[in-house]
């Protein structure tokens, strides 16, 4: 039983020729980063951002930001050699297999799955929440029983899933449309943002800038980070260590500028446009964050800051109410495109794991007229629909974090394994000081895990364990690699 069997970047580059599961070539550099700013500028800076700086790092949430976004550009160093090397669907799946074989690729792939359809969902029932509001201040208050965190059926959040996944079948370059009039929208209120706010900011409100470290209700029992649990310290909330935790909290805020790798195999110059796209996005979006958390938090006290929608109510503690219906709406188009953007990362990850055969390969057949893989964009779109109209997540939202971030640790020691195995393929883009630069973004990702609650862990552990099963169950005996490659 070879599980670590590999697949060629030849062969992974050739089965994007192949007719029935062949993507178009549509994308630009300036749609990539579009497409990064639009799943980035999200659910972190309309809610994240008045969450962690009460509950867990005070005015020095902004450090936080830094944290994750150094982190985050150390994996953006390996995310862009590989894309520009292997240019096909699927990211860390894709160079994974190329690299340290099939089983470990099955292993991200269905990490994947945990943190962009969980994630969609996620968001799309933040959206809901936002709409319920924005509908209740124009005296059109909506059911409880089909909007809100108390609703049977979560409505809202099952009709905007429907709608994107309707854009996505369409095809990319519709999708990248209605991606770049939301993104400008929601970018032009995260400035206004920035600007009024600073008319309203007290100097008084940013000390101490890090409170002292104190044990709360939230870092107790299975709710503490991993971390402070392994080396025996007391969990505590704010100060230093309270920084890192919030790191970990955050790093959802960065989610998916790796789904703008997941688009390589559709970019008409991937191996220029994808770096360009990944890096563009996510430094856009490190300062944005930054910024509007130094503004927030120095116009309100951060033990006064709202959880649930820290803008725009920091806007009403200083009387300006119409900016907090402005802000509603930039969140409702921030929050929209994150949802399209991790459902196109969705598919474009097991469109590859179908293509070779892993899931059932006939999903991956691509639609004749839209060149999409239309079948399984339907299917992924049903399924998010479900998770989001009658699942309750809470902080089943962390999942999101530490699967996200054990797919930047495969992908950085990916980076390192292929220099070694195939030194002669061209790279339009190498990493830096390698293995320096990769060991230490291997590192930091480790670290921000440990900070993460030990019932994270537990619950990524059974999700890991279940996929296991799914690979010896059927993955393994249908692979293409394998010599099931006219199977169907």
């Amino acid at each position: 039983m070879n599980i670590f069997r590999t697949k060629s970047v030849e062969q992974s580059i050739r089965d994007t020729e192949d007719p029935e599961h062949q993507l178009r070539k549509r994308l630009t550099a300036l749609d990539l980063t579009v497409f990064g700013i639009g799943v980035i500028i999200g659910t972190g800076i309309f809610v994240l951002t008045g969450q962690v700086a009460k509950e867990t790092a005070g005015p020095a949430v902004a450090l936080s930001f830094v944290v994750a976004g150094v982190v985050c550009g150390l994996a953006a160093l390996c995310y862009a050699e590989f894309a520009s090397t292997i240019p096909v669907a699927g990211s860390a799946y894709t160079f994974a297999f190329a690299t340290l074989g099939e089983f470990p690729a099955w292993v991200i792939g269905w990490d994947l799955i945990l943190e962009l359809a969980l994630a969609a969902a996620v968001v799309a029932v933040g959206w809901s929440g936002y709409f319920a509001s924005m509908l209740e201040s124009i005296g059109l208050p909506l059911p409880a029983a089909i909007a809100g965190e108390t609703a049977v059926v979560n409505l809202p959040a099952m009709i905007i899933v429907a709608i994107l996944t309707a854009v996505l079948v369409a095809g990319i370059k519709l999708s990248s449309r209605v991606n770049l009039i939301l993104v400008i929208t929601k970018v032009a209120v995260v400035l206004v943002v920035i600007v009024a706010g600073l008319f309203f900011v007290k100097a008084a409100n940013y000390t101490p800038f890090i409170p002292e470290a104190v044990s709360t209700a939230r870092v107790e029992g299975v709710k503490a980070p991993l971390f402070q649990v392994l080396f025996g310290i007391t969990p505590v909330a704010f100060g230093v260590l309270g920084i890192f935790s919030a790191a970990a909290i955050v790093f959802f805020a960065f989610i998916g500028f790796d789904v703008v790798a997941t688009a390589a195999e559709e970019t008409i110059t991937p191996q220029r446009d994808v770096p360009r796209g990944i890096f563009g996005s996510l430094a856009i979006c490190t300062v944005l964050y930054v910024a509007v958390s130094l503004v927030v938090v120095g116009m309100q006290n951060y033990t006064q800051l709202s959880t649930a929608a820290p803008l725009s109510d920091a806007f009403i503690s200083v009387g300006q109410d119409w900016l907090a219906t402005i802000i509603s709406l930039g969140a409702l188009a921030g929050l929209t495109t994150v949802v399209l953007v991790l459902l196109l990362g969705q598919t474009r990850v097991l469109f590859a794991m179908s293509r070779d055969g892993l899931v059932p390969r006939s999903l991956a057949r691509v639609h004749p007229r839209f060149g999409t893989p239309a079948r399984l964009t339907l299917v992924i779109g049903v399924v998010t629909m479900a998770l989001a109209g009658f699942v309750s997540f809470g902080e089943l939202a962390e999942l999101v974090n530490i699967g996200t971030l054990f797919a930047f640790v495969v992908v950085s020691i990916g980076v390192v394994v292929l220099r070694r195995t195939r030194p002669d393929l061209p790279r339009s883009f190498r990493v830096p000081l390698v293995p320096l630069l990769p060991i230490l973004s291997v590192l930091a990702c480790l670290y921000l895990m440990l900070n993460l609650p030990v019932e994270t862990w537990l619950r990524f552990v059974i999700w890991m364990a279940l996929g296991v099963l799914v690979y010896f169950g059927y993955s393994y005996r249908h692979s293409r690699t394998g010599g099931a490659g006219t199977r169907r």
